[in-house]
């Protein structure tokens, strides 16, 4: 289970046709059900079973007791009788927070012999869960739907996947972001409309100047300082150069510095992810590298020269991803080795890989860098375990947010890298480096995105569809014929209802 206060509602629908003993055993069933998602291993938030609800006035009462609870974070709702669905309007009408749509039944078989009308008037959710999802479709609701028994692991795992991504939604409702300094200059992918983003995700944004972190810095103690430093020397594998009395140990020092100021900064202003850039470094000695690296490896959100967007989208995705195996960190397509057999992208940056996705105990380095102007940054070099990951990226069409998602497999780097002063992941595009990339620049893909061995798509599309943004898949299957045809189809469809997006 998550370390968390936050709790599912599992709401159970139903009417008083039955009589009181149906309703009895309607919300006895409801709550062994709730209990039993409640025990799984594969849900890792709480389920909690509230009343069964039968007229218009409870329903529209759980829906508003929803919204105003701060810990309630999304309802499952089912359906164990027949529940007539204008009972629902209402409700769902003023509803805020993520719904799931559990189409499922108590008993999992058909009992042959002993099957009679009590047993059909009380097992009704094969039609019952149609007439609910009938309403929610009429009312263009956007939803969860998962069909199938409550004691199947298959169902218990896409439960588990929903209720952490509502999870990170509702980290995202109230996360705050601090822009330390402005975009890139002429950049435009990292640019966006940060009203409608507040607008659409919940998210502030909002600028600082890099002397808001200065002071911070210069507010930092000895012993502050000699903590952190013993804690590099026995995290990392430090070169000679930054040890204690090389020829680079100021270096360290000075880095060590940003990172306790940064931090300071992020706690004080309770921010959960930030952006810098080389461009607004001011009174910075260097540009923030191991700071940023173990900051995400902490879980907050990062983006490079500006990227809010993508800052945003990576704390979101860690706090979907607290306790699963594999890392996610910030990440950018940044050059490619083309061979006629298979092509691969060598994803990196400058300096700001999260140490989460390590496969092993990096090596902590000094190196220049080439741009800003400053003294050589510290960073920590390593390279990625090979396996499954996505990118993800979320950018800004104008007219709506879009997501896009490249299913991706990474892979042991061919050769050592000895030169390479950058953590970095080697991988393979699904379908193939070619056809993910013409799709990519065809829907307008970020060059930073998201990377995850924690998440799979599945994660991303339950996201958009609580969101209600665009969603665009580059996976096996991709054929950029019909992609393009999505691309067009969705242009028409986001026009049509851009008021609801």
């Amino acid at each position: 289970m998550i370390s968390t206060e936050k709790e599912i509602w599992f709401v159970t629908g139903s009417q008083h046709l039955y009589g009181p003993e149906t309703l009895k055993q309607v919300a006895q069933n409801a709550n062994t059900i709730a209990n039993g998602l409640d025990a799984s291993s594969k849900i890792d938030v709480k389920i909690v079973s509230k009343n069964i609800v039968t007229t218009p006035d409870e329903i529209t009462a759980i829906c508003i007791e929803a919204n105003t609870t701060k810990n309630c974070i999304g309802i499952i709702t089912w359906m164990h009788t027949f529940s007539p669905a204008k009972m629902w309007i209402a409700g769902l009408n003023i509803l805020k927070k993520p719904l799931c749509h559990f189409h499922t039944q108590f008993n999992a078989e058909i009992p042959w012999n002993d099957i009679d009308m009590d047993f059909m008037n009380l097992n009704q959710s094969a039609h019952g869960d149609r007439e609910f999802g009938f309403m929610m479709s009429r009312m263009r609701q956007k939803r969860k739907v998962i069909v199938g028994h409550w004691k199947s692991e298959n169902v218990q795992k896409q439960l588990g996947v929903w209720t952490r991504v509502a999870l990170g939604w509702d980290e995202l409702q109230h996360m705050k972001v601090a822009r330390i300094g402005d975009n890139m200059r002429q950049v435009a992918v990292t640019e966006g409309d940060k009203v409608q983003a507040q607008m659409r995700f919940g998210l502030e944004v909002n600028g600082y100047d890099s002397s808001d972190v200065v002071k911070h810095i210069d507010a930092v103690t000895d012993k502050q300082l000699q903590n952190l430093l013993a804690v590099y020397e026995t995290s990392y594998n430090l070169t000679a150069s930054l040890k204690e009395g090389g020829a680079k140990r100021q270096s360290l020092i000075d880095a060590a510095k940003i990172e306790l100021g940064l931090r300071a900064f992020l706690d004080e202003g309770g921010f959960k992810a930030f952006t810098d850039t080389f461009e607004n470094l001011g009174a910075l000695k260097q540009l923030p590298g191991i700071a940023v690296q173990r900051l995400m490896a902490d879980g907050y959100g990062f983006g490079g020269e500006g990227d809010w967007k993508t800052a945003a989208m990576l704390r979101t995705m860690k706090v979907m991803a607290q306790g699963l195996e594999g890392g996610t960190s910030f990440m950018e397509d940044y050059t490619y080795h083309f061979t006629p057999e298979k092509s691969y992208v060598l994803g990196s940056h400058m300096l700001e890989i999260c140490s989460s996705i390590a496969d092993g105990k990096p090596s902590c380095e000094v190196h220049p860098l080439g741009i800003g102007g400053k003294e050589d940054p510290v960073r920590l070099v390593f390279n990625s375990p090979a396996g499954p990951a996505i990118n993800a990226s979320l950018i800004d069409m104008g007219n709506r947010f879009r997501l896009i998602v490249n299913e991706v497999e990474a892979v042991e780097p061919m050769a050592d890298l000895p030169k390479l002063p950058v953590a970095r992941v080697l991988w393979d595009c699904k379908p193939s480096l070619e056809e993910a990339t013409t799709a990519w620049i065809l829907a307008g893909g970020a060059h930073h995105t998201v990377y995850s061995q924690a998440l799979t798509t599945a994660y991303m599309e339950d996201f958009a569809d609580i969101a209600g943004i665009e969603l665009l898949v580059i996976d096996d299957k991709t054929s950029i014929r019909e992609f393009k045809n999505t691309l067009n189809a969705n242009e028409s469809y986001y026009h049509l209802f851009q008021h609801r997006m």
